[in-house]
C-alpha cells in the first residue's frame, strides 16, 4: 500500500517514468482481463488506452484509503469496457471471435467456457482467480459489498462448472 502511495503521488506530480513503469507492469495483466470482457485482442487494446489515458488526465481519482491502486485501474477499465460495449450497441453479449489457431486447444476450450458466461460473471471469475484479487478489491472494482462478492463468485463458479461439464463430450464405455 506504501509503494502505492508513492507511485501514485509520482503520478499524480506528472512524472512519466512513474506512469510508463506502472503501465508496463500492469498493461499485460490488464490487456487479459479487458481480452475477456470485450472478446478480442485490438477492442481490449483501445480499451486498455483509454483507461490509462483516464488515469493520465485525471490523476485524483486514486484513494488509498479506500483499496488498492491495482484494484483502482481494474474499476476504471471495467467502467471503460462498459462503455465501449454501450458505444457498441451489443445486445447479445457475444464477443467478436479471434481465429482458433491463435489458441492451444486447452486454453481454446477454456476460453470458449468462459465465453457462454454473461459478461459479468466472466469478469468477475478473471479478475478472482487469474488476475488474484481479493474479495476486498472486488468489492472495490465492482462498487459491491464482499458479501455479493462472494455470493456471485459462487454462482459465478457453478455456471462455468455446468457450462465445462454441458461442453465435454461423454466418454461410452469401452472408449
Amino acid at each position: 500500500m506504501a509503494d502505492d502511495c508513492e507511485l501514485w503521488k509520482r503520478i499524480r506530480r506528472g512524472e512519466a517514468q512513474a506512469f510508463d513503469a506502472f503501465y508496463r507492469k500492469m498493461g499485460p495483466r490488464l490487456l487479459g482481463f479487458l481480452r475477456q470482457m470485450v472478446g478480442n485482442r485490438q477492442a481490449a487494446e483501445d480499451v486498455m488506452q483509454e483507461t490509462f489515458t483516464q488515469i493520465w488526465r485525471s490523476p485524483n481519482g486514486f484513494m488509498p484509503e479506500r483499496g488498492t491502486l491495482r484494484a483502482y485501474l481494474f474499476g476504471i477499465a471495467r467502467k471503460c469496457a462498459a462503455e465501449w460495449w454501450r458505444k457498441r450497441g451489443a445486445t447479445d453479449g457475444s464477443p467478436m471471435e479471434e481465429p482458433a489457431e491463435c489458441k492451444t486447444e486447452i486454453a481454446s476450450l477454456v476460453d470458449d467456457a468462459l465465453q457462454r458466461l454473461p459478461e459479468e460473471q466472466r469478469s468477475l471469475l478473471w479478475l478472482r482467480e487469474v488476475e488474484g484479487q481479493s474479495y476486498a478489491e472486488l468489492a472495490q472494482i465492482l462498487e459491491i459489498p464482499v458479501g455479493t462478492v462472494r455470493s456471485r463468485l459462487f454462482t459465478a463458479r457453478e455456471e462455468l462448472r455446468m457450462v465445462w461439464h454441458a461442453a465435454r463430450p461423454v466418454k461410452k464405455e469401452g472408449e
